[in-house]
């Protein structure tokens, strides 16, 4: 390993070590006397069993693509705060198409789905790529407003279209609209239940290898980063920087929209709500692509590892716990990992200051030898 991928790791590992101190001080401060069992939990329950493995696995499928939706706009000089909308768009159009277009055989409609919502992702970061390139509109402004305007929007065309008036969500997708399962439910199973992770993880995996081939190894890539480092110079060695930005947040909207389809294509009965809140997929996936310091190989750990603490998080109820200490616990867990450039920022400068101290020290003793 790299003397820079020994610092990103460093830097992770110190964020979540803190992380996690936080959160068991707050364990401690509600109730010290369950605070143990219910930080054990946190760090234990995601290995309990196989079937546990598998709901990781599946819960980190959907954050994984938002985290690179994310870490795609930083490599390439933009900060896309705006993938839980982008998220948004791209869930209701997979479910649509799973519920509407049941006349399409299952394969065909399953892969339109996914399809359409990185197209309806895509579209909707075109909007601040566009304000961006062409108004220079910072892209957190233009991606703030379009996350509400697709969360309202997307309450609008439920409540006109797939609207379940019994449940007050999306009408539930068809069996043969989930992603398949590929045989993991004889892997990922307690013996009684098995998890219902499916493709999607696959799905995500193989993206991300993509993603860093598009970075790392094309001519593409190479634009859309000098873009980021410098605009003005990209522009003068004739790269075209307007174009370069709108296609970085169209590809981050489609990775966001992709999330959005396979967080609901696992028969889990998971729907749609109309309530006017913000999908947290797309903010949880700032954390998760800053703790894998925007590699997006170090997503797809980041991903899984963000999802192995929310579902351990989510099962402290029994302890005593009530769900907004719960929520508050695994926040500042997962958060506090937006902090680790700070952190790989601090150890470097306290390596590059022992370093030049060790230097002079032995400057020092060489030219008292000589005397």
């Amino acid at each position: 390993m790299s003397r820079s991928g020994i610092m990103n790791f460093l830097s992770s590992v110190l964020v979540l070590i803190a992380g996690l101190a936080i959160g068991f001080i707050i364990l401690l401060i509600s109730d010290a006397s369950q605070a143990i069992g219910a930080f054990r939990t946190i760090l234990t329950f995601g290995v309990g069993s196989m079937r546990n493995i598998g709901d990781v696995l599946l819960m980190a499928t959907p954050i994984i693509l938002t985290g690179l939706s994310v870490a795609f706009a930083f490599k390439t000089g933009l900060f896309n705060i705006g993938a839980t909308g982008q998220f948004t768009m791209g869930a209701f159009v997979a479910i649509y198409i799973g519920v509407e277009f049941t006349f399409l055989p299952p394969w065909i409609r399953i892969i339109s789905s996914i399809l359409a919502a990185a197209l309806a992702g895509a579209l909707w970061g075109a909007i601040p790529g566009l304000l961006k390139a062409y108004r220079n509109v910072h892209e957190v402004i233009s991606c703030i407003m379009t996350n509400y305007i697709a969360m309202f929007l997307v309450n609008f065309m439920i409540m006109n279209s797939i609207f379940d008036r019994n449940r007050g969500t999306t009408l539930p997708l068809p069996t043969d609209s989930n992603l398949p399962t590929l045989g993991f439910q004889n892997i990922f199973t307690d013996g009684i239940r098995s998890s219902r992770v499916n493709a999607g993880i696959i799905i995500a995996i193989v993206i991300a290898i993509v993603v860093y081939i598009i970075l790392e190894k094309t001519t593409f890539g190479y634009e859309l980063k000098a873009c980021g480092f410098n605009r003005d110079a990209a522009k003068y060695a004739g790269i075209n920087e307007n174009r370069n930005i709108v296609s970085s947040l169209m590809i981050c909207g489609a990775l966001a929209g992709i999330g959005g389809a396979l967080a609901f294509m696992n028969d889990t009965g998971l729907s749609m709500s109309t309530i006017d809140m913000l999908a947290q997929e797309g903010f949880t996936g700032i954390s998760v692509a800053f703790l894998g310091m925007n590699h997006p190989i170090g997503i797809i750990f980041s991903g899984i590892l963000i999802s192995y603490l929310q579902l351990g998080g989510a099962r402290m109820q029994p302890f005593g716990f009530s769900i907004e200490i719960i929520e508050v616990v695994i926040s500042v867990i997962i958060y506090f990992c937006a902090f680790v450039f700070l952190v790989k920022s601090a150890l470097e400068n306290k390596i590059f200051r022992f370093k030049k101290s060790t230097e002079k020290s032995v400057e020092a003793a060489s030219s008292e030898g000589g005397n």
